[in-house]
């Protein structure tokens, strides 16, 4: 048995990567249509890779596709905000136990810097990019292949759950998320397993608490 050649990266995945920049930068809130037609002119490319592309983007959780509504950014639910963050929760548990036990220097030094990376946010959006990436680097950090495909996974789901957390409320926001990941960083740097679990769920939890307090 064979293979078939191998294809180049095709034009459907390029127009997702821009949906969903699109969606993480606020210009599709999260119920807002995403409409074949409007898109394809936007994007000059025809419907064909839009309509793969919003595929694509409904199997990661961004965009849900009714039939009488068609095509919306995803709108989530109070039990959509409470499965991700128990989700969530378990993942990290493994993760911060993993980087105590195993990251090297240089991986503590990346997670330092990512947290750097946040003086540099001037928006809310810029600051849930950098939020993202703090946690992408403490993934990468524990050494474990499976649990970052685990958080990949639902990677742009817990974007769109901060998205939808800043837009609820914004207030104080940057400061607190800055100070918030400098001492998330300061505790995996001082190898305090136990200390680093309650601030990550401290820090869940204020997302959490932001998004149901209205419920």
């Amino acid at each position: 048995m064979t293979v078939g050649p191998a294809r180049r990266r095709g034009l459907s995945a390029e127009v997702a990567d821009l949906i969903r920049e699109a969606i993480f930068d606020g210009r599709y809130p999260p119920g807002a249509a995403l409409r074949e037609v409007e898109l394809a002119e936007a994007l000059q490319v025809s419907r064909g890779p839009v309509r793969e592309a919003i595929r694509v983007l409904e199997v990661e959780g961004l965009v849900r596709a009714e039939w009488h509504r068609g095509a919306t950014v995803a709108a989530l639910s109070v039990q959509d905000v409470a499965e991700l963050d128990s989700l969530r929760g378990a993942l990290e548990a493994l993760a911060v136990r993993r980087v105590v036990d195993h990251a090297s220097d240089e991986d503590l030094g990346r997670i330092e810097k990512a947290v750097d990376a946040m003086d540099r946010a001037t928006t809310p959006h810029e600051m849930v990019r950098c939020d993202i990436a703090f946690h992408d680097a403490v993934y990468a950090a524990a050494g474990h292949s499976r649990l970052v495909q685990a958080w990949e996974a639902i990677r742009s789901q817990v974007h769109l759950f901060l998205i939808t957390r800043v837009n609820v409320s914004s207030v104080g926001y940057l400061e607190q998320i800055r100070s918030e990941h400098r001492d998330l960083a300061a505790a995996l740097r001082l190898g305090n397993a136990d200390g680093a679990l309650e601030l990550f769920a401290e820090h869940r939890r204020h997302a959490f608490d932001v998004l149901t307090s209205g419920n």
